[in-house]
């Protein structure tokens, strides 16, 4: 079991349509903290971001916030934190991100929190991280999604063990107890695409 210092927890400026989905954000800081678990975010204190990095203080935990100097005032930055580090772009702030975590987690959101959290799997697909990467998958919101991407394998754009990288749980515990665990695949992607490339020129 390998230990996790800090993860990066994708979410949104808004709150969204349920109750359950800011409970969610709080277990998930709860859950956190509990394990020792530092929390690296998007710098807000608004909707669910704002949610799990109040929870995370509130319990004694790290918290670092990153965000690009256009979104300070857009999304509400969260000034009372001791960590929190204004970045000039949304490359630096993803990147910024992933140097100073151990995961990826996805709360509910929406498109920003779908950009980032894909961008971060997708790297660890091409092999530039090995780090897991996660849904909270709170009211099944990620349902049809997780159909999608089934469907993405089962046309073979994307290999099946790279489907099966994706972390997925409706209870924050679980979910972190799935990170804890998480070996990366060891499939290399281009050897992938030049194994589809040769099968189809001699189909």
């Amino acid at each position: 079991m390998k230990k996790l210092h800090r993860l990066c927890v994708f979410c949104g400026s808004s709150e969204g349509a349920r109750p359950e989905y800011i409970q969610a954000a709080r277990a998930l800081g709860e859950a956190m903290v509990a394990r020792g678990i530092g929390l690296v975010y998007g710098g807000a204190n608004v909707g669910t971001m704002g949610q799990i990095a109040s929870t995370v203080l509130a319990g004694g935990g790290e918290v670092i916030g990153v965000i690009p100097e256009g979104l300070v005032k857009k999304e509400v930055a969260y000034r009372e934190l001791q960590d929190l580090r204004v970045v000039q772009t949304m490359h630096e702030r993803k990147s910024l991100m992933n140097e100073l975590s151990d995961g990826f987690i996805s709360l509910p959101g929406g498109l920003g929190t779908f950009e980032e959290f894909f961008e971060a799997l997708a790297w660890g697909q091409l092999g530039i991280h090995t780090k897991p990467s996660g849904l909270l998958n709170i009211q099944n919101y990620y349902g049809s999604l997780l159909k999608f991407l089934d469907h993405a394998a089962a046309e073979s754009f994307m290999q099946q063990a790279h489907r099966d990288m994706l972390l997925v749980h409706e209870d924050p515990v679980a979910l972190l107890g799935l990170f804890e665990t998480y070996e990366p695949p060891d499939v290399d992607k281009a050897d992938w695409i030049k194994g589809r490339h040769l099968k189809n020129m001699t189909d």
